[in-house]
């Protein structure tokens, strides 16, 4: 799935001339950098992993006439933001898309506390730090657009992934309320959620999901939301999975969450 010529324009006049990605070396991250490449965007890409970030670099820079910055840190330690926030200075930042994030999955007194504890950092104050200081930029300059990738398990409780679950109900409930705020300035505020998708994610929160999106899927919904709504739900089976829920009292949908979780973790309750 590809931008139109008319949606590229729209991005680079709108959100020019830098981008920051976070989470950029793969999945969700990666596609969103690569349809920002082909909309003539600059990039900063963000990622744990610098050769990974390397070979991504090399790639997009390809046939394409954009500046690309890569920053290798780990957010969950105030180093690795301040690294990103350090490779922005003195660029036209114009978007942020925060993408970086990861879940766990089985029973949370099973987890352990300190993957917990490490994954709100990464999934939340990360976010919020980054966000904060994007925000206020975005808002002195009277342009901006900010990009949080929410889920569709933040809108209900999910047994079985519950910590995860409430990392993406605070992604969803502050970009809500950001896209209000930041409105009179200028700044676009989009939370983007989307159902099962099939990157190195599953992998690290030990699930087997036997449906889900490819990344491809989901970029350009995203992209093409972005200054139009305040949540988009990307990908056919994203619509599917949330619309159908949407009439079940909230009780009812948590338990159907639990069924549906249930199944995808290698965790059940004995």
């Amino acid at each position: 799935m590809q931008l139109s010529n008319n949606e590229k324009n729209r991005l680079l006049t709108k959100y020019g001339e830098w981008a920051i990605v976070t989470g950029a070396s793969s999945g969700i991250g990666l596609e969103l950098a690569t349809q920002l490449a082909d909309a003539g965007l600059n990039l900063i890409l963000h990622a744990r992993n610098v050769e990974k970030l390397q070979e991504v670099a090399q790639q997009l820079s390809a046939n394409r006439t954009i500046d690309i910055k890569i920053v290798a840190s780990d957010v969950s330690e105030n180093e690795g933001i301040d690294k990103i926030i350090q490779s922005a200075q003195g660029l036209n930042i114009g978007l942020l898309v925060v993408s970086a994030g990861y879940g766990t999955s089985g029973l949370f007194i099973d987890g352990s506390i300190h993957s917990e504890i490490n994954m709100l950092k990464v999934n939340c104050e990360a976010l919020l730090s980054l966000t904060h200081y994007f925000s206020q930029q975005f808002a002195q300059q009277k342009r901006g657009g900010i990009i949080l990738m929410s889920s569709m398990v933040a809108f209900q409780g999910t047994p079985y992934s519950a910590n995860y679950a409430a990392t993406k109900a605070y992604v969803q409930t502050l970009a809500e309320a950001l896209a209000v705020e930041l409105k009179p300035y200028g700044v676009d505020v989009l939370a983007a959620a989307p159902g099962p998708v099939a990157t190195g994610f599953s992998q690290r929160a030990n699930m087997h999901m036997s449906m889900s999106l490819k990344p491809s899927e989901i970029g350009v919904p995203i992209l093409k939301a972005l200054g139009r709504k305040t949540t988009v739900l990307p990908g056919l089976l994203t619509k599917i999975l949330v619309y159908s829920l949407r009439t079940v009292p909230r009780w009812a949908k948590i338990r159907i969450m639990e069924k549906v979780m249930g199944g995808m973790t290698a965790h059940q309750r004995k």
